[in-house]
């Protein structure tokens, strides 16, 4: 899976600039604040839907425009697909996938498949748990449009029956009204808890080598999947809390309130973890992600690296290199003579300023 060109038209500090990628390493350099996350960004829009770093789809658009536009063209297994997007500041966004409009953005989950790898994501391990569920639910929303749904609707519940439980504080005759929300959230929680159960499952089966090779065998990891409720408890803990729900006016069980924990031969990372096993421990996670992608599709992601290699040591930065020989890659940096030195081969080099995209030639 590749994508060989975007064009962008009014997002961001774009107002109408396009970019056509090598197979391969792709470079993307500049000073900082120049746009070069925007061109990473609308990528990882095109595959999943959303920015990863805001919720607000007019916060995309160009100040002085109404609505932008992305356009990929994306081969995967020696198919093409045009990808366009319509970003608008007071509609939801609009989508087509070869010219032919879907009606819910959730089709187009799955077509693309992207691994993002930023500095942030190195903080995975000590950050708090929203960082951690997050990072589950895109990577299985990219690999399962049911889980996607289930999701989704487990989300638009949940917020239903927080807004309930709001009103049952001013109106105590609506109580009985829990009972309904109560059987949705616990229908899609208990399919949200099961598949999570077995991404975490098959993500051990494929960071426990890759650690060891991060480490020279010196330490064994463990990803540990920490349910806030069981898929058999769910229903029964739900109503047991259900005076604490109407007192704090929020859902206090369910699947929102997951975690993961990471452990170095049983030691928890998060706690007792140095910074450098914390942030190989994070390595480690991204790397076994695209294990997983090529596992489960039969095809490789598409990676997004952005400015992570100044965040990484030369060992963990020659084991994300050594990785990404068969993937096409698209870095960003603020220069790339560093990479020259490196054993990549490098295939495309643009410079990106004020909103501009220019190649340059190596």
């Amino acid at each position: 899976m590749v994508i060989n060109n975007l064009a962008l038209s009014n997002y961001r500090n774009y107002l109408s600039d396009e970019i056509t990628f090598s197979d391969g390493i792709n470079i993307l350099f500049g000073d900082n604040a120049q746009g070069k996350t925007n061109i990473l960004e609308a990528i990882y829009i095109l595959a999943t839907t959303k920015s990863h770093r805001t919720s607000k789809d007019k916060e995309l658009i160009n100040f002085d425009f109404a609505e932008s536009h992305i356009k990929a063209i994306i081969n995967k297994r020696d198919i093409d697909y045009r990808i366009d997007m319509h970003l608008r500041k007071n509609k939801s966004k609009g989508v087509a996938i070869d010219r032919v409009p879907i009606r819910k953005t959730s089709q187009l989950m799955g077509l693309v498949n992207v691994i993002l790898f930023s500095p942030v994501d190195l903080d995975i391990i000590k950050n708090g748990p929203s960082e951690r569920r997050h990072f589950m639910d895109m990577e299985l929303c990219q690999l399962n449009k049911i889980y996607y749904s289930n999701l989704s609707s487990y989300n638009k519940i949940l917020n239903q029956r927080n807004n309930l439980l709001k009103n049952i504080y001013f109106d105590k005759s609506q109580i009985d009204m829990l009972d309904i929300w109560d059987a949705q959230l616990v229908e899609y929680g208990i399919k949200i808890i099961k598949d999570r159960n077995n991404f975490i499952d098959k993500i051990n089966k494929i960071i426990l080598d890759i650690h060891k090779k991060l480490t020279n065998d010196k330490e064994i990891i463990r990803v540990s999947y920490d349910k806030n409720v069981s898929e058999e408890d769910f229903a029964r803990e739900l109503l047991a809390k259900r005076d604490q729900d109407l007192r704090y006016q929020s859902t206090q069980v369910g699947p929102h309130r997951d975690d993961m924990s990471f452990y170095i031969d049983d030691i928890d990372v998060k706690t007792y973890g140095s910074q450098g096993q914390q942030r190989t421990a994070a390595l480690s996670l991204k790397l076994s992600e695209i294990e997983l992608v090529k596992e489960i599709t039969g095809d490789n992601p598409i990676l997004l690296l952005d400015d992570v290699m100044s965040e990484l040591d030369s060992s963990r930065r020659d084991a994300l290199l050594s990785s990404i020989n068969d993937i096409q890659t698209i870095i960003t940096c603020t220069g790339y003579d560093d990479f020259i030195k490196e054993r990549l081969t490098i295939d495309k080099v643009y410079k990106v300023s004020k909103g501009t995209i220019q190649q340059v030639t190596i």
